[in-house]
């Protein structure tokens, strides 16, 4: 990752070439052996920390002046603070082994035109009072920093996580395996939002082919030739997802009693189906194997002129199964408008978010004040019903 965006990026192969000791990491550039003083007088070296505005393969204009900084409050040889710098004091962890202690500002009136301009103006101000007291002493030290091998579940650089450094809590989700069971409309939008997590992996369940009333209820806009093309809905969604995914892996067959038990290699699964025979089977094994799981569903039917609607999200974990018996829906399917309608793929889409949210909320990155296990949302009355709350919690 360190050699492509230095290969495609003017500023940070200037900074390379003159030897500052350059790292990616999941998004940041840190720019490592930047010597100073601390209130003492002693020589010590810290670490500058950006995040990084990327387009593509490519560097842009930093978007924020402010930069980090791991190590103690560089101060001058009087031992006073370097106040044209000064920000905020954070001691915020970003990664095991990176803490930022402090952020900078130190704005030119026209900002930054680059990374260099930005590092190199911070890099000078800070290591100015140890050049000036120390002979020989240099940011540009040439030193190689070895670079973890590239373990991201993305194609490219999440941005989005290091520009807000929200990096410690988005890892809460990374590791996990993932299924997707059903991708006709809901699970579709499951996994567009899925794709956008550092999960480990995600596999996606179907035995049937993209047709046209998917693609109506779907995200994305499948072309005439590729609906034409008849493809499995797993190859279809696994295709585009993977532009930005590595990791997902297309199962284009559906969940039966003869294969269920391929469920149980996963940390974490999302029922996304219209038999309500499978989804009882499927959330059997899954509660058989203590495995964690959201089913979701959603009921349309004709009133008067218009529809009336509910979107459910049940969620089941070890500490709570006792639920499920009575908020799962069993048996033949009754009138439901659903399988005529397709154009309701606003539905489908909330039905989506709001697991993805209550998944995210089970992992820790959302806090879960209400705990609940069981959510309706009814359409004409725009209010979200919350039951079978974990007490126990």
């Amino acid at each position: 990752m360190l050699h492509q965006l230095i290969n495609h990026s003017p500023d940070l192969k200037r900074l390379a070439d003159e030897g500052y000791a350059l790292e990616i990491k999941g998004g940041y550039l840190l720019i490592h052996q930047i010597p100073y003083l601390n209130a003492k007088g002693e020589l010590l070296f810290g670490t500058l920390i950006t995040d990084l505005t990327l387009s593509g393969d490519r560097i842009a204009k930093p978007s924020y002046h402010v930069i980090h900084f791991m190590g103690e409050y560089p101060c001058t040889k009087e031992g006073q603070l370097i106040t044209s710098i000064q920000h905020a004091t954070l001691n915020q962890a970003l990664f095991p082994d990176v803490t930022l202690n402090y952020s900078f500002s130190n704005k030119p009136p026209d900002g930054y035109t680059d990374y260099y301009h930005k590092i190199s103006r911070y890099a000078d101000i800070i290591s100015a009072p140890a050049k000036s007291r120390y002979d020989n002493v240099t940011e540009k030290t040439f030193k190689v920093i070895a670079t973890e091998a590239d373990e991201s579940t993305f194609q490219y650089v999440d941005t989005n996580t290091s520009r807000a450094n929200i990096y410690p809590i988005n890892a809460k989700l990374a590791g996990q395996k993932i299924a997707i069971i059903g991708l006709g409309g809901t699970g579709a939008y499951i996994l567009d939002a899925l794709a956008k997590t550092p999960v480990q992996e995600i596999h996606i369940f179907d035995g049937d082919v993209l047709q046209t009333h998917n693609a109506f209820r779907s995200p994305g806009a499948a072309s005439i030739s590729q609906l034409n093309q008849q493809p499995m809905k797993v190859d279809y969604y696994a295709d585009i997802y993977s532009n930005m995914h590595k990791r997902i892996i297309p199962h284009p067959y559906y969940i039966t009693n003869e294969n269920v038990h391929e469920l149980g290699e996963m940390g974490f699964a999302f029922v996304s189906v219209d038999n309500n025979n499978a989804r009882i089977s499927i959330a059997d094994y899954l509660r058989k194997e203590q495995r964690s799981f959201i089913d979701v569903g959603l009921g349309v039917n004709i009133s008067g002129d218009g529809l009336v609607g509910q979107i459910r999200v049940t969620s089941s974990t070890k500490a709570k199964y006792d639920h499920l018996q009575l908020r799962l829906p069993a048996g033949e399917q009754g009138d439901n408008e659903y399988a005529s309608n397709i154009q309701i793929a606003e539905l489908n889409m909330l039905n989506a978010v709001l697991a993805v949210i209550k998944w995210k909320k089970l992992c820790g990155f959302y806090q879960d004040s209400e705990r609940e296990f069981h959510s309706v949302y009814s359409v004409n009355l725009a209010e979200l019903f919350n039951e079978d709350q974990d007490l126990a919690a």
